[in-house]
């Protein structure tokens, strides 16, 4: 088996039929299985799936909502593939991605794959950045937006590139090397896992590479309302990551970062 697929589904009934058709449609030339951990859903989504798709998937009902880290890896204990795509429930895949897995058997050196995220209205959205810095806490875009060319989404080169981090909507990793970390940290409910899982794929010395010329729908994603989740995770982060001063400083950069959002009511 190639690639395994998880995605990890919460009540998203209306995304399934556009994200599975695309999966059949731009996973051809290679092998491949569909995963789907489902967390409780209250929709009709276990229905939906099993009366449509339940010849072409694997479907786990778990009776508990793991989040997105637990979720992903229980999923995973059932993959055969060699590589993994976590894949969000809520996006459209618009390129082949056969050559995704022939660049990463090509470069062994691949930790992390990602490609371009556009939102619904297929607008440029950035999923990719550096791996934070201890006075970068203060403000998220100084690591999340790497160059001018991440801002906006206009590259000048369709080579790969690497960077720090790849977003977890679309994330490609060799699974030797997930079972190595142990998967996503599930200390981490929502937000900041796949941050965390790209710096343990760093400390290993493999790479984090972002291809532009590929590109793929995520249609929720991020909004402001969810920043308190988003600094939840990066204290985490901190804890695990940074040590003395730094741990010091990084925890004041990013309360500086949290009363900015709550003085600004976008919290």
């Amino acid at each position: 088996m190639d690639l395994s697929i998880i995605i990890v589904n919460y009540n998203g009934e209306k995304y399934l039929s556009d994200c599975l058709e695309s999966i059949e449609k731009q996973c051809q030339g290679f092998s491949y299985e569909i995963i789907i951990w489902d967390n409780d859903s209250k929709d009709n989504s276990i229905e939906f799936l099993q009366d449509n798709y339940i010849d072409k998937i694997k479907l786990i009902a778990s009776k508990d909502n793991l989040g997105f880290a637990g979720g992903n890896n229980a999923a995973a204990k059932y993959a055969k593939g060699k590589y993994l795509l976590l894949l969000n429930n809520d996006t459209i895949l618009l390129n082949p991605l056969k050559s995704i897995l022939e660049l990463m058997n090509k470069d062994s050196r691949i930790g992390v794959l990602g490609i371009k995220m556009l939102n619904g209205n297929k607008e440029y959205t950035v999923s990719s950045g550096l791996l934070p810095k201890t006075y970068q806490l203060s403000y998220f875009k100084w690591f999340s937006i790497i160059n001018k060319e991440f801002a906006s989404g206009d590259f000048s080169s369709n080579q790969p590139i690497e960077v720090g981090w790849l977003s977890g909507s679309f994330l490609v990793t060799p699974k030797k090397l997930w079972d190595d970390i142990g998967g996503l940290d599930e200390t981490f409910f929502m937000y900041v896992e796949d941050v965390d899982y790209n710096k343990e794929v760093e400390k290993r010395g493999y790479k984090r590479v972002f291809i532009p010329s590929l590109e793929y729908i995520h249609f929720i994603g991020f909004n402001g309302a969810k920043n308190n989740l988003l600094v939840k995770g990066y204290r985490i982060y901190i804890k695990k990551h940074f040590r003395g001063l730094n741990k010091i400083v990084a925890n004041v950069c990013l309360s500086i970062n949290e009363l900015v959002k709550k003085t600004k009511g976008n919290y």
